[in-house]
């Protein structure tokens, strides 16, 4: 087996592990991170800790990049977080990514003209919040300026086996709009859930892992359906489901309102638990400009008492 065909098998199996870490969790941490992956009964590493271009030593060609999202000292992460994804949500077909230092010749940099030139495909490990991360691949890095100091990355078409570049400008613009769309839903989600302590602002159920991000507006809405925490709640998968079939209404003041047609049945403890809901009162984050925007819950709630 030649040195290039080894690293095709490991890369498949780098991309296998990260796909299964998908499934399991919303969001990759460094807990998930550290432990790489075994390739023929070796650990093989998925990125470095310190720096945001990575090649194991054990693979000829480069395999992951890393955004990291920064921690903006005072300021909670989320008031910046439109500033550091718009170079991803501006973009067209492909997205700009910053050599390490200033050096293009650097090692670093070098892994990334490298497979530049084979077409290699790696993982984007996409920083939506402090340490969090949801990995894109197949990433390609389709431009390399060492005078600018500059790679330009592309994405596969989303669903596709292949291990080769997108053929066309097509083709990259629609693997950047699914791009866009996980980035979106990812990062909105983490920013409400971290507003509300993660915590369901109905129930205060704690386990994040059973926790959407609900739009109080839809993202349809060009106008008030931004990915923004005034527009987001928290809620159970069982409450979401609630909400968006307008069984459970929340007026402007935060009070919660259930339809007549679930207080009208009796079907045991699901059910009675979100009767109970009836008159409480929704539980709000700390900082007061995180809380629901009125109009958004007035024009929400005109639909539910519509549909009751």
């Amino acid at each position: 087996m030649t040195r290039t065909d080894r690293d095709t098998l490991m890369r498949m199996a780098a991309f296998e592990h990260v796909r299964r870490l998908g499934e399991v969790h919303d969001h990759l941490t460094a807990k998930e991170l550290k432990p790489g992956f075994i390739f023929e009964g070796e650990r093989i590493p998925l990125v470095n800790p310190q720096r945001g271009i990575f090649k194991p030593r054990q693979m000829r060609y480069l395999l992951s990049i890393k955004t990291v999202f920064p921690r903006p000292g005072a300021r909670v992460w989320y008031d910046d977080q439109r500033d550091v994804h718009r170079q991803i949500f501006e973009g067209d077909d492909m997205v700009e990514y910053a050599f390490m230092g200033q050096d293009p010749d650097a090692a670093d940099n070098r892994w990334l003209r490298e497979a530049f030139e084979n077409g290699t495909p790696v993982i984007y490990f996409l920083g939506i919040a402090p340490g969090r991360y949801q990995a894109m691949f197949p990433a390609f890095i389709s431009g390399w300026d060492a005078n600018a100091l500059k790679a330009r990355v592309a994405f596969g078409v989303p669903e596709q086996e292949s291990l080769f570049p997108p053929e066309n400008a097509l083709e990259r613009r629609y693997a950047l709009r699914a791009v866009k769309q996980r980035l979106h839903q990812a990062s909105f989600r983490e920013a409400v859930i971290t507003a509300y302590d993660g915590r369901c602002a109905l129930s205060g159920l704690p386990e994040q892992r059973l926790l959407d991000a609900a739009h109080i507006i839809s993202d349809k809405n060009e106008r008030l359906g931004q990915p923004i925490v005034p527009n987001g709640l928290p809620l159970s998968k069982i409450h979401h489901a609630a909400f968006d079939a307008h069984l459970i209404g929340i007026d402007p003041d935060y009070r919660l309102h259930v339809s007549d047609r679930l207080l009208d049945q009796n079907d045991g403890p699901m059910l009675e638990a979100l009767k109970q809901l009836n008159g409480e009162s929704l539980h709000l984050p700390h900082r007061v400009k995180d809380r629901p925007d009125r109009d958004r819950l007035a024009m929400r709630f005109e639909r539910f008492k519509a549909v009751a």
